[in-house]
């Protein structure tokens, strides 16, 4: 396919006028590209293909299309032609490898490529939902509202993201923190304190032997530690990524973990409602709606749930009494679904059952770091205050040591 082979190009060339021009363009050969030079009236001089950075791109988050998406929407709603759009959102982009891609968008819809079919030959920031989405608009006529709709789908996503990650952020830094305390303590400072009191004699107090044993085996085995640890780790990442069925049980577990588990519960909800919500009023009938749901969803106990709602709306079941049946969806999301259904309104009930669920998700974050915050300075205390007190022990009780 020719969006497979566009490619980035430097040139110099020298206008009618006999000024010196440099830019860089988007073509699929460097012939191709002096040919476009010469159509727009530019001799081209010398024409080479984009060098890549020394040290690697900075990598394309799902911000970066977020915002992408936002521009674009703003500038089509405005009456900016979508080609025209391309180049001023890839002028202002500061990330070189977004405004890469931008560009070979760009030069990809110039060539007469729909741009459904442009974003599809970059599958790793643009899944198959955002795709069918903005195909649907193309399709009828109303790419800037669809391009709105997405923007505005993509941004409560990502802002959901950043709550959940901000409910996690805090106490694993924290833990971390002590962790990395706590082993600096026994390695270095604890052995300072056992040459001490070996040099006295003596019996020292039992929970001062315990702290030196602990400290012992610290200095012994930390690396040996630190080794499976990181082991575990990617161990645990990629039997999550290659193994469904290590990934679904996973994904059962973190919903039912103490307090995390009904804020993971929450967003997946909100996901739900949301995708639905934006798949429905773009105009993809229900069955196909749901399918890329069930693939938006991020947890499997829901994408299987869901994918079991699918096969059952295409039945004739209702979607409402279909989602009852899971026995995994809340009250509240079922009756304003039935509702939505009854009236016509499906996308909106929808709608607000996402901004429910996602108001939900933020005041658990802001109670969760609310009821963390003493609990982990307890725990620092107890660590921390605990060595001190065994290293010192035996100073308080000198006349038993000496």
């Amino acid at each position: 396919m020719a969006t497979a082979t566009q490619q980035l190009y430097l040139y110099k060339g020298r206008s009618r006028d006999g000024k010196i021009i440099e830019g860089e363009m988007t073509a699929t050969s460097a012939a191709l590209a002096k040919a476009q030079l010469r159509r727009q009236g530019i001799l081209p001089r010398s024409v080479r293909k984009k060098p890549k950075p020394l040290f690697g791109q900075k990598k394309i988050k799902p911000a970066h299309i977020a915002t992408f998406t936002r521009q674009l929407a703003t500038m089509t709603r405005a009456g900016v032609p979508l080609v025209q759009a391309f180049e001023i959102v890839a002028e202002g982009e500061e990330n070189t490898s977004m405004k890469e891609m931008i560009q070979k968008i760009h030069g990809d819809v110039s060539s007469g490529n729909s741009f459904a079919a442009a974003l599809r030959a970059h599958p790793k920031y643009f899944d198959d939902l955002f795709c069918s989405l903005i195909d649907a608009g193309e399709q009828s006529g109303t790419l800037e509202t669809m391009l709105a709709r997405v923007a505005t789908y993509k941004e409560k996503t990502e802002a959901l993201k950043r709550k959940i990650r901000k409910a996690m952020t805090y106490p694993s830094a924290v833990i971390v923190v002590a962790i990395v305390v706590t082993g600096v303590l026994l390695i270095k400072v604890v052995p300072v304190f056992d040459e001490t009191y070996k040099s006295f004699g003596g019996q020292l107090p039992a929970f001062t032997r315990l702290i030196l044993s602990i400290s012992e085996f610290v200095q012994q085995w930390w690396l040996a530690a630190v080794a499976a640890l990181v082991a575990v780790g990617v161990a645990f990442s990629q039997a999550r990524r290659r193994s469904p069925r290590f990934a679904a049980l996973v994904d059962r577990i973190a919903l039912k973990l103490p307090i995390v588990g009904g804020i993971f519960h929450d967003a997946v909800i909100a996901r739900f409602a949301r995708t639905l919500s934006t798949t429905f009023a773009a105009g993809v009938p229900l069955i196909e709606a749901l399918q890329s749901v069930a693939g938006a969803s991020g947890n499997a106990v829901y994408r299987d749930a869901i994918t079991k709602v699918r096969d059952e709306v295409a039945t004739g079941i209702t979607l409402h009494s279909s989602m009852r049946s899971t026995g995994v969806f809340p009250v509240m999301l079922l009756q304003l679904t039935a509702i939505g259904e009854e009236s016509g309104a499906l996308d909106e009930m929808l709608g607000r059952a996402a901004d429910h669920y996602e108001e939900a998700v933020d005041n658990a974050v802001d109670n969760l770091t609310t009821l963390l915050e003493p609990m982990i300075m307890a725990v620092l205390g107890v660590l921390v205050g605990g060595l001190l007190i065994g290293m010192y022990l035996p100073i308080f009780n000198l006349g038993n040591v000496l």
